[in-house]
């Protein structure tokens, strides 16, 4: 049985890639520092399920504590290591940069060393579309992605080329998936879809920043975790997207979720920020090759399942701390 360690494993995507890996028959060392950027309590809520498995085991520790990491794999042996511990958030960012480069940087040489040390060759560094910037879409890996539009991207970009250090010195095998606008059950309480649910629901006004017209390729969470637990099979250096391929509008999304809930949306327009671009669409043949990955979730079917478990669990929703 092979043992991974997980950081970040309370979070949205986290939380899904240690339940696959479960499932199919690792077992998971699980790290996550249990910030405050949103409610706790929803983390908590994503790590009980986990916890009841008999090959799961917690530790409350922050990646960029090196002396903690140490610690950790000091006293876990592992073979591989998926790092999904990170500061997201474009707009956040840019108020507070300096927790970013904590995060995305510093924490993943912790982690980096560490798998130098201990001879664990294989690591997975979660990144992000938000890279490709103003580029030409579809968006492809070998595209520039030295001009990133916020704090967030440049932290993350920053990952990357450590990782590539460390895979031409010391041979680790390294994979980047990049993901696109991930969305679904249990999701981030400051990404559009949680709050554009939750406040339709309660027929307060969503904010949409922009016009509107805006472009995303939104990935339904299953199929993200997917990518990220199959890209344990490469080696070598790669960076994969995993979008969804299907750039669709925000009004259109909108628009489902006042299908789903039977509301019409209030719509409070914002100004767009600068460091928001206006459309994002991955080119995935290079996860179709490498993965045998294609995404299985449209977006109809995705917000129908996300609805369905916003009204399953929608007192607890209600209860989470608003996130501004």
């Amino acid at each position: 049985m092979k043992k991974i360690l997980v950081t970040g494993v309370a979070g949205f995507i986290g939380h899904k890639v240690a339940e696959l890996l479960l499932q199919r028959g690792y077992a998971v060392v699980g790290m996550d520092n249990m910030n405050d950027y949103y409610d706790p309590r929803l983390k908590n809520w994503r790590l009980s399920p986990l916890k009841e498995h008999k090959n799961f085991h917690f530790i409350r520790a922050d990646i960029d504590d090196y002396k903690k990491v140490q610690e950790v794999f000091e006293t876990h042996p592992v073979e591989g290591v998926i790092n999904l511990a990170a500061r997201a958030g474009v707009r956040a960012s840019v108020a507070d940069p300096w927790v970013y480069l904590d995060t995305n940087i510093k924490g993943t040489l912790n982690l980096l060393e560490c798998c130098r040390q201990w001879k664990i060759k294989k690591f997975i560094l979660a990144s992000t579309s938000s890279l490709y910037g103003f580029n030409e879409m579809p968006f492809e890996e070998t595209q520039r992605t030295d001009t990133p539009l916020s704090p967030y991207g440049a932290t993350k970009k920053g990952a990357e080329v450590l990782c590539y250090s460390y895979h031409y010195l010391f041979g680790l095998d390294i994979i980047i998936p990049r993901y696109f606008t991930v969305y679904g059950p249990a999701g981030r309480p400051d990404m559009s879809i949680f709050k554009f649910i939750k406040n339709m629901d309660m027929d307060r006004p969503i904010p949409v920043f922009g016009d509107g017209k805006q472009r995303r390729d939104f990935t339904y969470i299953d199929d993200i975790a997917e990518g990220t637990v199959r890209c344990l099979d490469l080696s070598g250096f790669e960076i994969i997207n995993l979008g969804n391929d299907n750039s669709v509008e925000l009004m259109y999304v909108i628009k489902l979720i006042e299908e789903g809930l039977g509301k019409k949306a209030k719509i409070n327009y914002l100004e767009r920020h600068p460091a928001d671009v206006e459309a994002t669409w991955a080119s995935i043949e290079k996860a179709r090759s490498l993965l045998s990955w294609s995404p299985d979730v449209a977006i109809e079917e995705g917000i129908e399942r996300t609805i369905r478990w916003y009204r399953e669990n929608r007192d607890f929703v209600l209860s989470l701390k608003e996130v501004e």
